[in-house]
Parts: C-alpha cells; structure tokens; sequence
C-alpha cells in the first residue's frame, strides 16, 4: 500500500487592497482654480526702535561656550567678534545681556 502523503502549499499572505482614492480633478475643474494672489508690497527697511535703546558689541569668542550662550549671542543679533548691534532696551533683552555679559560690552544710547 502506498501512503499518500499530504503536500499542503504554502499560500502567500493575502495582499491588503488600497483603500480607493478620490478621484482626480477633472481638468475643468483645474482650469476653475483661483487666481494667483497678487505679489505683497515689500517691507520698508528696518526702523530703529523710538524709545530708549542699548549698543551690545560683541568682545567674547563664543568657541568653547556652551551652546545656550552661543544661542543667546545669536539672538541678541551677535555672531562674530566686534560686532555691534543697536537694540530695543527691553527685560528680555537686558536678560539676554545679563547671561552672557561676560561676552558682551554694554553701552546706553539715549
């Protein structure tokens, strides 16, 4: 007597179907798009700040510093030695000064 023996196939995982997409807009509906907005009037240049203002210069290397004080530097407007910025005297900034006063020389302009 001969065995049969039983081959059972593998069967490959049943593909998942994509869910459908919405359909494609119709090239009438393409043409229909809204107009291009018209270009935005260009800023006009920076303006210096009315009330009381500070000139922070830079005196300190910021290599070697942690990178909070390299990022202050960066905020206060600061990223190379001797550099100098006129800036609004407000608490944020006279905080930011304050953390890196050692990198920084502080003059008061009325």
């Amino acid at each position: 007597m001969a065995e049969e023996k039983k081959t059972t196939a593998k069967k490959a995982p049943a593909k998942k179907t994509a869910a459908k997409k919405p359909a494609a807009k119709t090239t009438a509906a393409k043409k229909e798009a809204p107009a291009k907005k018209a270009a935005a009037p260009k800023k006009a240049a920076a303006k210096k700040p009315a009330g009381k203002t500070v000139k922070v210069t830079q005196i300190g290397s910021p290599a070697g510093r942690k990178a909070w004080q390299r990022k202050t530097l960066i905020g206060l407007g600061l990223n190379k030695m001797h550099k100098t910025r006129e800036l609004e005297d407000t608490p944020s900034v006279r905080g930011m000064i304050n953390k890196v006063s050692h990198l920084v020389k502080v003059e008061d302009v009325a």
